[in-house]
């Protein structure tokens, strides 16, 4: 079967859309898309949240993944055959340790970026060049994270190590570009208000490290504002969890109904404890660069979503009502609690960590609604914005 989807331009205003080319039923997978770049968050990988360096599949087993989400190296896991990690698979780079869930990603690196990335004996090395940028970049962008400067060094690598550079850098070219003032305002959301003189920092230590002459504008000022920028806007988040996968394929075993309540009531407390420990983060986390993906607009009732159900960076968009050959196919950049709330307060969110006012259906009935947030939304106005929006990228 040929392709259910096709990106196509729409206006200058709103850029590219993605259409379906057929009837597509509600539930159907309309595709599954491999990132043309990406890379695990580093706080997220600091704090021992193992992922293929590659893939992103979480290596830890499920049991381990819960003890440390716990801190409790005491548990055990009922049905452990249920859990998907392959140990046995696992490899390292022989010269900087790094791991990988599988020969074929260790190759895949390699063939891709790894060569130019390897940092070899000087991975413990706070003096390396590729040390200090990812060193600065983690004291300038905290959990919840949504970037990661590693992204760009992956892009600058794979054109450093690529014989055909101008295929690569026309790939990279074609996610959606902001004018220079909407950089700006993506650099400073994610930088905060210091964000010049970080920034040009950071340009800097980029330099040193990975300065390339066929990419010259890339490190520039203007030309990096704008890579940062094209990151910032188009990198989606990718959440990974062996402990997950342990879940799904519990509730898919045919269990007699005692053993099937004692089962459910064991993950539903043992989410709860996790909780209580480590609150929200529990997946690893990174972000990725998806041609078709990034083609998908936004809508407050979007009609399919994305999700990453085999465990790794392989991204899936499902339909979530049956959509019509020629319509467009929308996803929303809000969670279900930000669905819900007042036009003003949606678009606030959108305006802010997106730069564009919504004007789908559902915005467009509620254009006379008045433009203030209701009482009990203000309540929860404060803390409700970064952090729901941080954790709505990552969510599996």
């Amino acid at each position: 079967a040929g392709a259910a989807a096709e990106a196509r331009f729409i206006s200058s205003a709103k850029g590219k859309g993605l259409f379906a080319t057929r009837n597509i039923r509600k539930g159907e997978t309309v595709f599954v898309e491999r990132p043309v770049v990406s890379s695990q968050f580093l706080w997220n990988a600091l704090y021992n949240y193992r992922a293929c360096d590659h893939c992103l599949r979480a290596l830890e087993t499920a049991e381990e993944n819960a003890q440390r989400l716990l801190g409790k190296s005491s548990l055990v896991l009922p049905h452990p055959e249920q859990c998907s990690t392959r140990k046995d698979l696992h490899q390292q780079c022989p010269r900087c340790q790094v791991t990988y869930c599988s020969a074929e990603c260790r190759q895949a690196a390699l063939e891709q970026y790894h060569q130019v990335l390897c940092l070899g004996p000087s991975r413990d090395d706070p003096t390396h060049p590729l040390n200090k940028l990812q060193e600065a970049w983690r004291n300038m962008h905290y959990p919840p994270e949504t970037s990661s400067i590693m992204l760009m060094a992956r892009m600058v690598a794979t054109v450093k190590q690529a014989k055909d550079k101008e295929w690569w850098i026309k790939a990279f070219s074609q996610f959606c570009s902001k004018t220079a003032n909407e950089e700006e305002e993506v650099v400073h959301k994610l930088l905060g208000d210091k964000f010049k003189g970080q920034l040009e920092l950071l340009r800097l230590l980029f330099t040193e490290a990975l300065y390339d002459e066929h990419l010259g504008r890339w490190f520039t000022p203007e030309g990096f504002r704008s890579l940062f920028a094209l990151v910032g806007t188009n990198g989606q988040g990718i959440g990974t969890s062996s402990l997950s996968q342990w879940v799904h394929a519990c509730d898919a075993l045919d269990l007699p109904v005692l053993q099937r309540e004692e089962l459910d009531a064991f993950i539903d407390q043992l989410y709860k404890d996790i909780e209580k420990e480590s609150g929200e983060f529990l997946n690893c986390e990174g972000s990725g660069l998806y041609v078709l993906q990034s083609c998908c607009n936004h809508s407050c009732i979007p009609n399919a979503e994305t999700s990453f159900p085999e465990n790794n960076f392989l991204l899936h968009l499902t339909a979530l009502e049956d959509i019509e050959a020629g319509e467009e196919i929308c996803i929303s950049y809000l969670d279900c609690c930000q669905r819900e709330r007042s036009r003003h307060s949606r678009n606030k969110i959108l305006r802010e960590n997106y730069l564009f006012t919504c004007s789908c259906p559902k915005c467009l009935a509620q254009a006379d609604d008045a433009d203030v947030t209701s009482d009990e939304e203000e309540e929860g106005e404060g803390e409700t914005d970064d952090a729901e929006l941080e954790d709505e990228m990552t969510d599996v």
